[in-house]
């Protein structure tokens, strides 16, 4: 039933989750310039040269040319009505709430129809299941599955240029998204997933609306925590991975870092240097021991499996986190919410809410959710749609065992 580490952290990794060993070994991408786009100023004396340059280089009246992050100058039609998503497993959710419907989405990844049936994601657009995900197993593409659903482009995972190939190669506009190219900033991270999508659907333009937000909620976060000393600073653990034989935990080079930081928390895992999930003993989180304990939904264990130590041989009761009765699931909206996503903004309330409930109080998750939703996507969700994020079912992380 369950597979390997590198297996696992490679599916997560989509994303560039791709690279992690049975240590959960690092995921790189090749050296990534982003590309700024300039006004022209064309004099009176050459502005026929120069309009005819500049139509080449900006593809034909159907196409133009978009500039992906891994460099990649592509030609994309302005009319995009099919999209397949290979390897980026939030993707899918990013771009049905961009659109508020998931009709344009023909395919996507295994993992992602599994964190799509069990949120609140297939219930808002329940047509994102109709998506195939025969044409990959959430690494590699079967080029031929993928033709048959007659894409007008395919999202990519930059770290994954094979896929690229493959895609250039049978004429389908490919686009190269980053996971890590903004060290794991899950808020730069998602400002650049939506102004790159925005420049693709422009008449559809979000990229200021969920940058300001997410910075607004950032800063007001930082202000708050600013002044706490060292002591008062939350110890915590992310529970990535976790099964019988397996615990793997976020070290200073995985989202965990960015979470913790953001909220003036401290990783107690931020000693290993190893990119995307480190694979741990629970040696070690004894020696860590951390007061507070998050688990991702990239597994399917509940708080009640550590304070009853249900899974495997593991002894988690000497665990501060235990004592405390400190041990939390993570949010699951549209998407699992330990990676970037259109729920990372309100899981940095509720993170900072869970963790400081007092220096928080005021804060009522529920209404930031609601008021997110939609005054940025103009999606309205009830009381109780918004209330399911911070309920998750575990039923999400079955992917990660099957």
């Amino acid at each position: 039933m369950k597979k390997s580490l590198s297996f696992i952290c490679a599916l997560v990794f989509l994303l560039t989750a791709a690279g992690c060993s049975n240590t959960a070994s690092t995921s790189s991408e090749s050296t990534e310039s982003s590309a700024s786009s300039s006004s022209e100023t064309v004099s009176s004396s050459g502005e026929s040269s120069e309009e005819v340059s500049s139509a080449e280089s900006e593809g034909t009246e159907e196409t133009h040319i978009v500039v992906d992050h891994a460099g990649n100058e592509v030609e994309v039609p302005y009319d995009i009505e099919r999209i397949a998503v290979a390897d980026i497993y939030p993707l899918p959710s990013v771009l049905s709430v961009f659109f508020d419907s998931a009709e344009k989405i023909v395919g996507m990844a295994p993992a992602s129809m599994t964190a799509a049936q069990n949120s609140l994601l297939s219930e808002l657009y329940p047509e994102i299941l109709n998506a195939e995900t025969g044409f990959t197993d959430g690494t590699t593409v079967n080029i031929e599955e993928l033709i048959k659903l007659d894409p007008d482009v395919v999202f990519y995972g930059a770290s994954n240029p094979e896929i690229g190939e493959q895609l250039k190669n049978s004429g389908i506009p490919g686009i190269a998204i980053s996971v890590n190219k903004w060290d794991y900033n899950a808020i730069e991270t998602l400002d650049n997933w939506i102004s790159l999508i925005s420049e693709m659907f422009p008449d559809n333009d979000k990229t200021q609306l969920v940058s300001d937000y997410s910075n607004e909620v950032y800063d007001e976060i930082q202000e708050r925590v600013a002044d706490m000393s060292d002591e008062d600073r939350a110890r915590l653990f992310f529970l990535f991975q976790y099964s019988d034989t397996t615990i793997a935990t976020s070290g200073q080079n995985f989202f965990g870092q960015w979470w913790a930081d953001a909220i003036g928390a401290v990783n107690v895992a931020q000693e290993l240097s190893t990119d995307n999930a480190n694979q741990v003993s629970m040696e070690q989180i004894y020696g860590w021991n951390p007061d507070t304990i998050l688990i991702t939904n990239f597994n399917q264990a509940t708080p009640d499996d550590l304070f009853g130590n249900t899974i495997g041989s593991y002894d988690w009761s000497e665990i501060d986190a235990i004592k405390l009765g400190q041990v939390y699931k993570m949010p699951l909206g549209m998407y699992r919410s330990y990676t970037p996503g259109v729920d990372t903004p309100i899981t940095l309330y509720w993170l900072a809410k869970t963790v400081y409930p007092e220096l928080f109080e005021d804060i009522d998750v529920t209404e930031k959710t609601i008021d997110y939703y939609d005054s940025v996507f103009g999606v309205q969700l009830t009381e109780e749609q918004a209330e399911s994020i911070f309920t998750p079912v575990t039923a999400a992380g079955a992917v990660y065992f099957d």
